[in-house]
């Protein structure tokens, strides 16, 4: 008993205490500091029955965006997935820090004449360049780890940039086709009554046909709409990870009313250089490649194991000899060259990719701003001036053609105006959501709040 407890404390203190549960502290940090969401880990324990509850007591209500990237975050097995990467690297630290266990041998030799006492030879060995290189390896294994938990917590920002454009969309599209019913209703009304009008004599043929085409393609319209809309949803599902009764959450019948007043949208660049969560991986990955190489340009002549042990032999006449071991690998042809040629081009492969994932950020925190602009412009030109100019239009038309002033084809005319107007004024609301969505994600973080340290440097 006293054996395994020593044994036991030697592995504890090997590994160096490590837990994947501070590693995930720091992810569900991070990403609460820049969503202001919470995440958790399945991991089979007795809070994950609070979190469905949680999920469940989400779901009835009316959902929204902000509640729907809080359902994906719990919910989501992808992302649980993802966050076993944490585990799978708290094992490599685990590992890095154990010692490998030292070699025995043991030979006997019979002779075939006297005397006839038998040899026997026992040695134990330990690799000495092993215990040496523990402490870089654990070093390289805790930088992984590091950039492990920037990369976990970054998918995280992803899947919410991801569950929020589709939640838009799909809201866009409600928003659509409840006006496409009203529309399709109305058109079936007007329908009806140019029909009763056609039996009395009091409209011509063409104009009948023109209303009932009119109505049937208003129906056209809804049942293509009704049809992308489930595709919507659906999406949104897999992205929230639901099945079963849980798909049928409700959402509100119109997006969000754009802001009174626009977050400030001043150096978004720089903010995001700064706390981009895929650069400071990719900082990481730079540097861990450059630790790499230096360490193995300045090992080149430095054997890749160096035994030394002790070695006690018996001879056949009794005499026993005893002494130490070494053994070791001579690095006179082999003194990895291939490695650091290899090394220092992956070295500056990762400073490309880290120059151009820069540039490339740089490039769609431009756009996206530029996006999120244009689009809060458009929604406020079309609500405020061309929506009701096509609307008003419409209402002096259908009076006019009550009173046998306009035909069907104006009054059709008119009412695809004022449709197209609607579809363009939801599309303009809707990609003023998309649009801020992606920003936050080339950013990094809520377009409201601090400025986020980078984590690599911790």
């Amino acid at each position: 008993m006293r054996a395994r407890l020593i044994l036991s404390t030697v592995a504890l203190l090997a590994t160096g205490c490590a837990t994947p549960k501070a590693s995930f502290d720091r992810v569900q940090s991070t990403v609460g500091e820049r969503t202001g969401n919470r995440v958790n880990w399945n991991r089979g324990g007795p809070e994950d029955a609070q979190i469905e509850q949680g999920v469940q007591t989400l779901l009835r209500g009316e959902l929204t965006a902000e509640r729907a990237v809080q359902v994906a975050f719990l919910n989501n097995r992808e992302l649980q997935a993802r966050f076993e990467e944490i585990g799978i690297a708290q094992a490599d630290v685990i590992q890095a820090g154990l010692i490998s266990n030292p070699n025995f041998a043991a030979s006997f030799r019979f002779p075939n004449r006297p005397p006839s006492g038998t040899n026997i030879e026992y040695s134990i060995a330990q690799n000495f360049i092993e215990l040496l290189m523990r402490p870089l390896r654990q070093r390289i294994a805790q930088a992984q780890l590091a950039q492990t938990e920037i990369h976990v917590a970054d998918e995280v920002l992803k899947l919410a940039a991801e569950v929020k454009i589709a939640f838009y969309t799909a809201q866009a599209r409600r928003q659509m086709l409840d006006r496409l019913r009203v529309i399709s209703e109305t058109n079936e009304t007007a329908a009806e009554f140019t029909k009763r009008l056609h039996d009395a004599g009091n409209t011509s043929d063409l104009e009948l046909a023109n209303q009932q085409g009119t109505y049937e393609q208003s129906r056209l319209e809804g049942a293509q709409t009704e049809l992308q809309l489930r595709r919507d949803r659906e999406r949104l599902n897999r992205l929230l990870g639901l099945w079963g009764s849980n798909t049928n959450w409700t959402m509100g019948d119109h997006l969000p009313e754009l802001p009174a007043r626009e977050v400030s949208l001043q150096h978004l660049e720089a903010r995001a250089i700064a706390q981009r969560l895929d650069l400071q991986a990719a900082r990481l990955r730079v540097d861990l490649i450059g630790q790499s190489l230096a360490l193995r340009t300045k090992t080149r002549y430095v054997p890749a194991e160096i035994k030394i042990g002790v070695d006690t032999e018996r001879e056949a006449d009794g005499q026993r000899v005893t002494g130490p071991t070494l053994d070791l690998e001579l690095p006179i042809f082999n003194q990895g060259q291939g490695e650091i040629a290899k090394l220092a081009a992956q070295y500056r492969q990762a400073q490309r990719e880290l120059e151009a994932m820069a540039v490339n950020i740089r490039s769609e925190v431009r756009e996206a701003r530029d996006q999120l602009v244009a689009g809060r412009d458009l929604t406020s030109y079309i609500g405020k001036r061309l929506l009701p100019t096509q609307q008003e239009a419409l209402h002096l038309t259908l009076q006019q053609y009550n009173f046998m002033l306009k035909g069907a084809y104006d009054l059709l005319l008119a009412k695809q105006n004022e449709v197209a107007a609607e579809r363009s004024y939801i599309e303009a609301w809707r990609d003023y959501w998309i649009a801020r969505a992606e920003l936050e994600r080339a950013v990094g973080g809520n377009l409201i709040g601090k400025t986020f340290v980078d984590q690599s440097k911790r």
